[in-house]
């Protein structure tokens, strides 16, 4: 089976997985921390590491996570020490998780979550630092939750180099996430025409079969 036959049909069973959450939710480890997923709501999972484990934040700055999930990335950053955190995700499920996960955490003073279409709801706040783990694939998605893994045409991607450089702040930083199963050629021009300089700053396999790699890049004003 090819690469991307298995991914099809590793993330439709994924799908299925988040899907068949108890109304309640459920727990997952990540990084040696606890976190809260409700049904529907993309999980913890490998293809942040290399974000979470490698992107720089210095005590003080501003944090905007697109595409939040479960608000892992966000509440990593307060745990760096960012001062203000906004999450953002299209999702409503993604939304409950993320608020409870900032609130067990302990840090419901330092992250706000909110529902929004990338950056729709942020009027013109700007950022020191913007991280987004958006769907990799250029697939037609069918519902919300498969919206977390592939995206119809590439519009949210190209939506958000579209706009991205009206939230970051002159000297701010874009840590971005992409995979060996992914656009990453696409990925590169939206963030060329964006003006963006582009860094590999680290990548991880997924498991032993070193099948499906994830990357994170750093991206900034050129």
């Amino acid at each position: 089976m090819d690469l991307s036959s298995f991914t099809d049909q590793w993330q439709s069973q994924r799908q299925q997985l988040f899907k068949s959450v108890p109304p309640e939710g459920r727990k997952v480890r990540y990084l040696d921390k606890e976190f809260l997923v409700y049904p529907d709501t993309f999980w913890p999972f490998a293809d942040s590491l290399p974000l979470v484990r490698h992107f720089q934040i210095t005590p003080g700055e501003s944090v905007l996570d697109v595409g939040t999930g479960s608000g892992v990335i966000g509440i990593f950053a307060c745990y760096r020490g960012a001062a203000r955190v906004v999450g953002v995700d299209i999702n409503p499920a993604a939304i409950r998780s993320a608020t409870h996960n900032a609130r067990m955490h302990g840090f419901a003073g330092t992250m706000e979550v909110m529902q929004s279409n990338l950056f729709e709801a942020l009027d013109d706040e700007r950022f020191d630092v913007i991280t987004a783990n958006l769907p990799f694939r250029n697939k037609r998605a069918h519902d919300v939750v498969a919206m977390s893994q592939w995206d119809t045409d590439f519009k949210t991607n190209t939506r958000f180099f579209e706009g991205v450089g009206r939230h970051l702040r002159p000297k701010g930083r874009i840590y971005f996430v992409q995979s060996n199963f992914g656009e990453i050629e696409a990925t590169m021009r939206l963030a060329q025409a964006a003006g963006l300089k582009t860094t590999e700053l680290a990548s991880e396999f997924i498991d032993d079969t070193r099948r499906q790699e994830f990357f994170v890049y750093e991206m900034t004003p050129a």
